[in-house]
């Protein structure tokens, strides 16, 4: 429920509850007309009481209050140009209010025709995929983190937007929950066109076409986008450099730089040029398939939101798992994969078989200056746990944590973070990597679209061919990841 906004010292009961002032622009999404005038109304008794006393003499404002006066008339102008420009459309729409309605919900949520989210300018399909996530009831259930990095892709990402505002509707909701439990779906009007705007959209943003009538997971609630948010426990989606292609591969262009060079005057410029390259990162279709009776379908509460938790947990572990030790065959390229394939971002243990704080220490400085200014470190449980136990009596210097603590969070001042797909420390002779330590801005993740879900409305036993009462949700998403600059990272290991 939302409460009433009022200034204090109004004659009103001080036991209502209000709402608080705003405190930067960015508190002023998501609220209607009626909440940004009365937020306007607490900023004038605000702005009046920092500027006057109760007598009407002017105040002389401490530099904090003359910070808070200033900040607060910026907020005010933004609300009463939000307001202004709200008042404008009311009276467009009041003059033609079928046709400009329709079309300006065609240009945000309820779409008729996706190609036109296709045609829309970065910034019109960035703005109104904004706003879409500023909707309280859309997005009420995604976490702080998750909401933060949707935010972020949108900004980053045209293809996420768009996809946002095709999927993000009511309309799209109600018959995306249909088509994936219901074998023969019967839709409304909207509910038609809604999924009509997805096909529309998708075949006008595609080089070709990328499925054979599967529908798209509405953007709040698809595993592989918000995963990607600080609640999810796959380090790579939280360090790796992130972009949305369109094709089979990411293709790009790297240099270690240009020389330059101090020269007599009037000699000839040495020839300086730059040694291009072009990283390549192939994407790949991650698959899951969920079977379950007819019954579960019938019967169980929240059937539909019970999937997709089951499809995330899948995804997330599958990323995790391949982003680390992936051969680059039909599936990602792990981290450790590329550099162990690269003798020059290798660093071998002091002593085969035995891993001990001098091993860290090499690595470090193994890593080049640049790189270590942004780096983390990545491995095992079983490597932290190893490194947590080099402090002794005679080596003060290599303490981390004590026992009580979980894990070591930071070495030579740089986050930690696990992957259960690092190697454990093993302390014999032989092939063992231990751990990573780099700028994860050099592993790329690159993603195709979203995941979209398909259902599979019988499943046949497969020994007499006759059907077993199962259908089943096929789900898909393209995905890929690889290094793009082995150079800045070092792994530790022994051969």
């Amino acid at each position: 429920m939302k409460t009433k906004t009022k200034a204090a010292g109004t004659a009103e009961d001080d036991d209502e509850p209000t709402t608080p002032i705003p405190q930067t622009l960015e508190d002023l999404r998501g609220h209607t007309p009626e909440e940004l005038t009365d937020i306007v109304t607490v900023l004038d008794a605000h702005l009046r009481a920092l500027h006057q006393t109760d007598e009407g003499e002017i105040r002389l404002m401490e530099p904090e209050e003359k910070k808070a006066f200033d900040i607060g008339v910026q907020i005010r102008e933004k609300a009463i140009d939000l307001i202004e420009e709200h008042n404008a459309v009311a009276k467009v729409f009041a003059r033609r209010p079928a046709a400009i309605a329709k079309a300006y919900r065609n240009l945000t949520s309820d779409l008729a025709d996706g190609r036109s989210v296709v045609r829309m300018s970065v910034p019109e399909a960035r703005d109104h995929a904004l706003r879409l996530l500023d909707n309280r009831t859309l997005a009420a259930h995604l976490e702080a983190d998750q909401k933060a990095q949707v935010e972020k892709l949108i900004r980053k990402s045209t293809d996420i937007a768009r996809r946002i505002l095709v999927t993000e509707n009511e309309d799209y909701h109600s018959a995306f929950a249909k088509v994936t439990t219901q074998p023969r779906a019967f839709f409304t009007d909207d509910e038609e066109r809604a999924m009509l705007a997805w096909q529309e959209y998708e075949r006008a943003a595609a080089e070709s076409p990328t499925s054979a009538g599967g529908f798209g997971i509405p953007v709040f609630i698809d595993p592989s986008i918000i995963l990607t948010g600080q609640g999810s426990g796959n380090p790579f989606l939280t360090l790796a450099r992130q972009v949305d292609v369109n094709t089979n591969a990411w293709k790009g262009v790297s240099s270690a730089g240009v020389s330059w060079s101090f020269q007599a005057e009037g000699a000839t410029v040495a020839d300086n040029a730059a040694v291009m390259a072009q990283p390549k990162v192939d994407v790949f279709m991650a698959r899951g398939f969920i079977p379950y009776t007819i019954e579960i379908g019938q019967d169980y509460p929240s059937f539909q939101d019970e999937m997709q938790t089951l499809l995330a947990s899948g995804y997330d572990e599958l990323l995790v798992d391949k982003f680390s030790r992936g051969s680059g065959t039909n599936e990602p390229m792990g981290v450790i994969t590329a550099l162990d394939a690269d003798t020059n971002a290798e660093v071998r243990l002091t002593t085969a078989g035995a891993f001990g704080e001098v091993d860290v220490y090499n690595v470090w400085k193994a890593l080049p200056q640049k790189f270590r200014r942004k780096a983390s470190w990545m491995m095992s449980v079983g490597a932290n746990n190893a490194i947590r136990r080099f402090g002794t009596a005679n080596v003060f210097h290599a303490t981390t944590v004590n026992l009580p603590a979980e894990w070591a969070d930071f070495l030579a001042g740089k986050a930690v973070y696990e992957s259960p797909y690092f190697g454990d420390v093993v302390n014999t002779t032989g092939s063992f990597n231990q751990l990573v330590v780099g700028d994860f801005q050099n592993y790329l993740v690159a993603r195709r679209g979203g995941m979209n879900v398909e259902l599979i409305p019988t499943l046949f036993d497969i020994t007499n061919n006759r059907p077993t009462g199962q259908r089943g949700w096929f789900a898909y998403a393209r995905i890929g990841g690889g290094v793009i600059n082995s150079l800045g990272f070092r792994l530790l290991n022994q051969t």
